[in-house]
């Protein structure tokens, strides 16, 4: 069985993707353009959504705070934003618990919103987890953290 990592390499190349199953479009490094991006367009949306809250909010509030504007923004947009949707978790075919994330953005995407200093491999490793249980495929770290927007994304 293949890994999630390769079949993304098969798709993207290997050369379009980073070894933390994130691609290149957030700004640091690379040359990654490829027009069929997955959810490109709703992707932008997202991201300018979110840097609309920051410019308006500034730096430094809770993460609740900057969830709560962004879903606002994204509905003023015309998104259908689901906040804190549950989803049950199974092992071996019995419920061990409920998995919430932040949002999800017209049903195809999770955006995350984040006030840390940098993304680390615990973010992804918990995007990645948020994919396979909610079974979509792009995920976007939001960090309103500094007055520039960091963002990364999570592709299953």
């Amino acid at each position: 069985m293949q890994s999630v990592l390769s079949v993304i390499k098969l798709f993207w190349g290997e050369d379009d993707l980073t070894t933390d199953n994130t691609d290149r479009t957030d700004g640091k490094g690379g040359s990654f353009v490829n027009d069929e991006l997955l959810h490109k367009e709703l992707s932008e949306s997202i991201i300018g959504a979110a840097m609309t809250v920051l410019n308006v909010l500034r730096p430094g509030l809770d993460e609740k705070l900057y969830e709560n504007a962004l879903v606002i923004e994204l509905r003023k947009r015309g998104h259908r934003v689901d906040q804190q949707r549950p989803f049950p978790v199974y092992y071996d075919g019995e419920l061990i618990g409920t998995l919430i994330p932040d949002l999800i953005v017209d049903d195809v995407v999770i955006a995350d919103p984040k006030v840390v200093t940098t993304f680390n491999d615990t973010h992804v490793a918990q995007m990645i987890g948020y994919l396979s249980i909610t079974g979509l495929r792009l995920a976007l770290l939001l960090n309103f953290k500094n007055s520039k927007l960091g963002w990364k994304r999570i592709v299953r």
